[in-house]
C-alpha cells in the first residue's frame, strides 16, 4: 500500500507540473492588446446662416430697340450694292440702287405735263384780267366774264394737280435708292447686283449696336413675383457673368406662343452683346438667410451630395457622413436646403482619407 500511495503522489505531482507548464506557455503565446487609433486633425466650420439670393436662370435673347429689315418700296433690278455685311453706316446713307430708268421717264413726262398746265394757267390768268376790264367798261357781258373766270379756275386746279403729281413722282424716284434709316451696322446681304427685287424681298438689315435689351420669358407660376427692379445677371454659355442689369418692363399679359410672361432688362453699354445673341439671364427673386457649406466640403456618391461632420462620441469626435440637399452654387458655397442642422461641424479637410466612424480632432 505504501508503494501504491507513493506512486499516486508522484503522478499527481507530475500532472501539476504539466498544468503549470501549459499555463505558462499560454500566457507567453497571447498577443499584446492593439493600441487605440489616433484621431486625425481636420478643419471644421459650423453651419451658420448666410444671406443667399434666390435665383432662377432662363434663356434670353438680346434685341436692339432700333433694328430695321430693309425691303424695297418699289420693284426693279438691283444695279448697285454700295455696302457690305458688318459695315458701319450713317443715317441716310445709300445702301443699294434699283434701276430708276422707267421712273426717270415718268418724272420727265409729268414735268412736261406740268409745264403745259402752267402755260394754260398763266394764259387764263392774264385773260381773266383782260375780261374783267372789258366787263367793267361794258364791252362784254357778265356771262363772257364768268366764262373767263371759270377757265382760269379750271386751269389753276389742273396746274396745282400737275405740280403735286410731279412731286409725288419725284418722291417715288427717291425710293429707287435704299437708304439707312439710322446709324447702325449692316447685317447679311443676301441679294446680288442684277437680282429683281420687290416689296417682299429682304435686302439686308441695319441694327443700332446701342439700346440693347434682354428679352426674358418668365414662367406663369412666377407671375406674382415678377416686378420691375428685379436684379438680372446676363451669363454666357459657361455661366460667366457678362453684365448686370435690372428688369424695367413686365408684360401685363401672357404670351400665347411660349406661355410665358415677357420681361425686359436693358443691356449696359460696353457689354459686347449683339442683336439676336442668345444668353442666359439669372433673375434674383429675393435674398434669404440660408446656411451654406463650401463647395470643397461636398462629395458625391452615385451623383448624390454628402458631407462629413464631426460628431461627438465618448470624449472625442468621429467622422459621420450625411446626405444633404443643396441648391445652385453661389460663389464658392452651396446653399443647404436640408440634411444638416444648426451647429453641425462640417469637415473641410482630409475628406479623401476619412471613413465613417473614424476618430477626428476638430480644428478651427
Amino acid at each position: 500500500m505504501s508503494a501504491n500511495r507513493c506512486c499516486f503522489r508522484m503522478g499527481v505531482a507530475a500532472a501539476a507540473a504539466t498544468v503549470l507548464l501549459l499555463t505558462t506557455a499560454c500566457h507567453k503565446a497571447a498577443p499584446p492588446a492593439a493600441p487605440q487609433a489616433q484621431a486625425m486633425p481636420v478643419q471644421v466650420a459650423p453651419l451658420t446662416p448666410t444671406t443667399v439670393p434666390e435665383t432662377d436662370t432662363y434663356v434670353s435673347t438680346i434685341k436692339s430697340r432700333r433694328s430695321a429689315t430693309m425691303q424695297p418700296q418699289v420693284d426693279g433690278h438691283l444695279t448697285r450694292i454700295l455696302v457690305r455685311s458688318g459695315q458701319q453706316v450713317k443715317a441716310g446713307q445709300v445702301l443699294m440702287q434699283i434701276d430708276p430708268l422707267k421712273q426717270v421717264a415718268t418724272v420727265q413726262q409729268q414735268q412736261s405735263l406740268e409745264l403745259q398746265n402752267k402755260a394754260s394757267y398763266q394764259y387764263n390768268q392774264a385773260e381773266v384780267a383782260r375780261q374783267k376790264q372789258l366787263f367793267e367798261s361794258g364791252i362784254i357781258s357778265k356771262q363772257a366774264y364768268d366764262q373767263a373766270v371759270q377757265s382760269y379756275g379750271t386751269s389753276q386746279g389742273a396746274y396745282n394737280a400737275a405740280v403735286a403729281q410731279t412731286n409725288t413722282q419725284r418722291e417715288q424716284l427717291a425710293y429707287y435708292q435704299v437708304r439707312a434709316p439710322f446709324d447702325g451696322i449692316v447685317g447679311d446681304v443676301p441679294v446680288h447686283v442684277g437680282d429683281y427685287v420687290s416689296a417682299t424681298t429682304m435686302l439686308t438689315t441695319v441694327d443700332e449696336p446701342r439700346d440693347l435689351e434682354a428679352y426674358i420669358y418668365l414662367p406663369t407660376d412666377r407671375a406674382a413675383d415678377a416686378r420691375i427692379g428685379l436684379s438680372v445677371d446676363l451669363l454666357d454659355s459657361d455661366g460667366k457673368k457678362i453684365a448686370t442689369s435690372a428688369i424695367n418692363f413686365v408684360s401685363p399679359e401672357v404670351d400665347n406662343g411660349v406661355q410665358g410672361i415677357l420681361a425686359k432688362a436693358p443691356a449696359p453699354t460696353g457689354s459686347n452683346l449683339r442683336n439676336g445673341q442668345i444668353v442666359n439671364a439669372r433673375v434674383t427673386w429675393a435674398n434669404r438667410s440660408t446656411p451654406v457649406v463650401p463647395v470643397l466640403a461636398v462629395t458625391r456618391i452615385g451623383g448624390l451630395p454628402f458631407v462629413f461632420v464631426a460628431q461627438p462620441a465618448g470624449g472625442g469626435y468621429v467622422a459621420h457622413q450625411k446626405a444633404v440637399q443643396i441648391g445652385e452654387p453661389v460663389g464658392n458655397n452651396y446653399p443647404v436646403l436640408g440634411g444638416l442642422g444648426p451647429g453641425d461641424k462640417v469637415i473641410l479637410s482630409g475628406l479623401q482619407m476619412l471613413q465613417e466612424g473614424a476618430p477626428v480632432k476638430p480644428l478651427g
